[in-house]
């Protein structure tokens, strides 16, 4: 796809469609790094597992390795 010039819309929602020969030239994914480079926005593809978003949604929720062990300890004592 070197040299293919496509073109995708920003929408009013701040969205892009990516066109289907664009994401078809990388492998599969859900998830792309964003960042700019020189004024250009490039997307890069990552590879997100869940255990991954787990620990991203507990950093954001300021929850510790501690504090998931105490409640796993809690939930366990009240069977």
């Amino acid at each position: 796809m070197p040299g293919m010039i496509v073109l995708a819309k920003l929408t009013s929602k701040n969205q892009l469609t990516l066109p289907k020969a664009v994401t078809a030239a990388v492998e599969a994914t859900e998830y792309f790094d964003v960042t700019t480079e020189n004024g250009r926005i490039v997307l890069t593809p990552v590879r997100v597992n869940r255990s991954d978003g787990v620990r991203a949604k507990l950093a954001e929720l300021g929850l510790s390795e501690t504090d998931v062990f105490d409640a796993v300890a809690w939930a366990r004592s009240h069977e």
